[in-house]
């Protein structure tokens, strides 16, 4: 049977370590409004309730945030909160709710979305979610959303497209290769082709054949998933969930999946998109003062361009450099090149082992 619908699944269980030192284990990247006065997971929940085939949401979030997000967050039902006892990456989070949405509907399309990443274009990111749907209703396709890349982006990382193997008319493409985030010359190279497109990590796909997926390519977490999802909706779910869930071993959907399966499809979408990834991203998002510099907050830059200040509460002042990011909190102040803000998890790394949790 077709479903004209699909239900949105955010995935909300991020660290945001990339975003410290304003982004904490209680506050991460997806929870701050650091983009207007909404936070992230708000904005994707507002983006998803405007599309008209979105029929329900749903987040995925582990069981520190849960009672944050619950109390938060506008536009979805508590129910629809489904909790991991911890984190698992991709691939087990995205399981655990096709699990429950194949228990209310055994036709269960499902669009899965970070809750962290920025778009813009309401027009085609719903065109692109719309042939999406079309795809995943007209056969048993895995369908991700590959973004027209406008630089050669270092941060991102890549997909290949098949020329040769159009679909919907030309918007979707089978896939030839993922790619990691590669060097500045092979991100160049990407560009000059044509046929590669950014991973923005958004999918499309039947609650069904991402479980027969997983099935093929992750068996033993198909197997543990298979359990939970036999109790969901019964007095043996938490119960079941929380004695099975240990036993998964951590992975991405790209590597536990997406990388192996045949029946894998990219819509190429024009809508304009960040994943936030970092302070640099961060940067170029947000408009440039005559110098190049972006102020966030209480900040002066003197003799320098290319600049990132983020200092809410304090004043913060820089002078005679150039393409540095300084971020300012109450307890804590980061100065990095913003060509190596991908690299703030290092930082977070050595902070954790010099034991200041307080600061994390």
């Amino acid at each position: 049977m077709k479903s004209q619908k699909m239900f949105g699944v955010i995935l909300a269980g991020g660290q945001g370590t990339r975003f410290w030192p304003v982004s904490r284990k209680n506050r991460p990247k997806q929870l701050l409004n650091i983009i207007g006065d909404r936070t992230m997971l708000q904005m994707t929940v507002d983006r998803l309730r405007k599309i008209r085939f979105v029929e329900d949401i749903y987040i995925v979030v582990g069981s520190d945030l849960a009672k944050t997000i619950a109390k938060e967050v506008d536009g979805v039902l508590k129910k629809n909160i489904i909790v991991e006892p911890s984190g698992k990456n991709t691939a087990p989070s995205i399981g655990l709710v096709a699990s429950h949405l194949l228990a209310r509907d055994p036709d269960a399309v499902m669009g899965v979305f970070p809750a962290d990443h920025l778009i813009v274009g309401h027009r085609l990111f719903s065109g692109a979610l719309s042939s999406a749907l079309k795809l995943v209703n007209s056969d048993r396709l895995l369908v991700t959303l590959g973004i027209v890349p406008s630089s050669p982006h270092t941060g991102y990382g890549y997909i290949q497209f098949d020329k040769k193997r159009p679909l919907e008319n030309g918007k979707a493409f089978g896939i030839k290769t993922f790619a990691e985030k590669p060097t500045a010359s092979a991100a160049k190279r990407f560009l000059e082709s044509g046929d590669f497109l950014w991973n923005s990590g958004m999918f499309v796909w039947k609650a069904s054949v991402y479980l027969e997926a997983m099935r093929d390519h992750m068996a033993v977490h198909h197997e543990i998933m298979e359990e939970i999802g036999q109790a969901v909706g019964t007095g043996k779910y938490q119960s079941t969930l929380e004695a099975k869930w240990d036993s998964l071993s951590p992975e991405s959907v790209d590597y536990g999946i997406l990388e192996k399966a045949s029946n894998i499809y990219v819509v190429k979408s024009e809508f304009t998109w960040s994943d936030m990834g970092s302070w640099n991203s961060y940067f170029e998002l947000l408009p440039k003062k005559g110098d190049g510099n972006v102020v966030k907050g209480d900040g002066l830059v003197i003799d320098g361009g290319g600049n990132l200040i983020y200092s809410l509460d304090k004043l913060t002042t820089v002078m005679g450099l150039s393409d540095i990011a300084v971020i300012n909190t109450d307890d804590a102040t980061l100065i990095v090149p913003r060509d190596r803000a991908e690299e703030i998890k290092t930082i977070v790394s050595i902070v954790k082992q010099k034991g200041r949790d307080d600061l994390l």
